[in-house]
């Protein structure tokens, strides 16, 4: 039987940027032609998400493309994550909306260097593991629900509408005013959307390696010019853009503006560390590598401050083109910095030409991006996976559409807490045999003991078991555990008889440790688990054929060595 010692990291290590340890490593000039490579690809990505996130939040496209530059040169070289890019994000644009609209860009700068500060003291307290108590269907509910903003924000834009006045951030305001300005509908800017979003989709389908996003902006643009179309551009409605980047500072701070935006301030950091954090763990479950949240967590609000002090807007990781730059070969967090200096290239030297982007078509890409960010089949799953969950889904949902993003967080949280404590005590009345309280015991010095590991006879049998409620709260755990199995056994067996509750989020994770070892070669068997449990598991596909189901430890070892000895 073997067991495995937690290693504690030293303080350093915990805040030693990936940059520094990919330099470490070696790096050469093959490494340096990937990143570049991977580098360009990101940008010309990047290059039209910018700009039409920047303008769907209520601001100039200019101030996106500034916050990609500065923003994410920043995460990339200070960040805990070797691949993470980042820039302004589309699940910003309600949040950023809202905050532009009622106190102004200058209010927006003040609230995003104050979120910047709250993820520097987040990730310095090393506090950035409690942002991932998150229960899965409040991340579901929220993203999906900032789906729906983002694709409502677009239809001025894809209908070509003229409106009467202002239009309002609020979605209950929102909606009647679009509806009433319909009959000013514009053929050509329907036209050239669809022309836009047939180019999108047929490239993702056909060709899937070319920059589907920026050959659809072209292509909308030169029919646009050519055909001399009477639709929006860029230039139309903001004028000549800037071709550089100054420093602007913080006009109008005082300590009644701090105050007012004390609010905006915690959303922004609280979005940018759950959004920077979850792309950083897409692209862990991409490569195998394992980033630093604190780390991280630092550099997205150093990246924060920087962006709002040069007339920027919100910057946090973004798992679009995190997986764009993993696809493209990255090698590390360079790729990243090439990234934003591409951009300020862009910038500088085709400023004036982004003028001639219909609104149209940027209010296209924002669709596809809209659509992409939904989550469909995980939000239709956890409506079907228990009322308890559904609830919590429709709650942060719902909230997130009609009231804003901190309620729907808020409120979800509140639900998945009590959500929990109720399945809770259902557990523990099942368990009548033993005392309903038990007695205090130290804690393990390295945390929570999830698992008591063992390994059989056979070296390619791993045994792992887990005791205790698995929910939410221990996920994080969890899965660091699963991630640090230093190899690929043939057959991974894991006993769940000692688990009176597993929750969404808790089989999601296994789901995810689940895929990383079968792209390992690895068979995997779990035993012992409950009837309910089971259920669960089924929601994620974790079922038979896909994996073994065994009622004992003893009957998975059986399986195991038939499998074995089949070769």
């Amino acid at each position: 039987m073997t067991t495995i010692a937690s290693v504690q990291p030293s303080l350093a290590e915990l805040f030693t940027p990936k940059l520094v340890t990919t330099l470490r490593e070696g790096y050469g000039s093959s490494d340096l032609r990937r990143d570049a490579i991977a580098g360009l690809t990101v940008a010309i990505v990047a290059l039209p998400l910018s700009m039409a996130i920047a303008i769907a939040s209520g601001t100039t496209p200019d101030r996106g493309l500034v916050t990609a530059v500065i923003g994410g040169f920043i995460i990339s070289a200070l960040g805990g994550s070797r691949f993470q890019i980042g820039g302004p994000a589309g699940a910003f644009i309600p949040l950023v909306a809202t905050t532009i609209a009622v106190h102004g860009y200058e209010g927006l700068a003040i609230a995003t260097f104050m979120a910047g500060l709250i993820l520097v003291l987040i990730g310095a307290l090393r506090l950035g593991t409690y942002i991932k108590y998150i229960p899965y269907p409040v991340t579901v509910g929220f993203t999906a629900g900032i789906a729906v903003i983002i694709f409502v924000a677009q239809l001025r834009d894809l209908l070509g509408l003229t409106l009467d006045k202002a239009e309002p951030a609020e979605m209950l305001h929102k909606l009647p005013v679009l509806w009433s300005a319909l009959p000013s509908t514009n053929v050509a800017a329907i036209g050239i959307a669809a022309l836009a979003l047939a180019i999108i989709v047929a490239i993702r389908r056909l060709r899937p390696a070319l920059p589907a996003l920026l050959i659809a902006v072209v292509a909308g643009s030169g029919a646009a010019i050519l055909l001399s179309l009477p639709v929006e551009t860029i230039a139309s409605r903001f004028g000549t853009l800037p071709t550089g980047i100054s420093y602007q500072g913080l006009p109008g701070l005082s300590l009644n503006r701090i105050r007012e935006l004390i609010v905006p301030a915690i959303a922004i950091a609280m979005l940018g560390g759950i959004e920077s954090l979850l792309s950083a763990v897409v692209a862990d479950g991409m490569t195998g590598r394992r980033h630093r949240s604190n780390c991280e967590l630092v550099a997205q609000g150093l990246a924060n401050m920087a962006s709002a002090l040069c007339g920027g807007i919100p910057v946090t990781g973004t798992i679009a083109r995190t997986a764009t730059n993993v696809r493209a070969g990255a090698r590390g967090p360079i790729s990243g910095m090439l990234h934003s200096l591409f951009l300020l290239a862009f910038l500088v030297v085709a400023g004036n030409w982004m003028g001639y982007v219909p609104l149209a078509v940027l209010a296209a890409v924002l669709v596809v991006v809209a659509w992409g960010m939904a989550e469909k089949r995980e939000f239709l799953s956890l409506l079907r996976a228990s009322r308890g969950d559904a609830v919590v889904l429709l709650a942060s949902f719902l909230l997130t559409v009609f009231v804003d993003l901190t309620a729907g967080i808020g409120v979800g949280i509140v639900l998945g807490s009590l959500l929990f404590m109720h399945r809770m005590a259902e557990a523990i009345e099942v368990r009548t045999a033993t005392r309903m309280v038990e007695e205090d015991t130290a804690d393990d010095p390295a945390g929570r003991p999830a698992y008591d590991t063992r390994r059989g006879a056979d070296e390619d049998v791993v045994i792992y078991r887990l005791s205790g409620a698995f929910f939410f709260g221990a996920a994080a755990t969890v899965g660091a555990v699963f991630d640090r199995i230093g190899r690929s056994p043939k057959v991974f067996i894991l006993d769940m008889a000692g688990v009176p509750f597993l929750d969404t989020t808790g089989a999601y994770t296994l789901e995810t440790a689940v895929h990383k070892l079968e792209h390992g070669g690895t068979a995997v068997i779990i035993a012992g688990a409950r009837e309910p449990i089971a259920r669960t598991l089924a929601h994620f596909g974790l079922v038979e054929p896909r994996i073994g189901i065994a009622p004992t430890v003893e009957a998975a070892l059986a399986t195991a060595r038939q499998r074995l000895a089949a070769g």
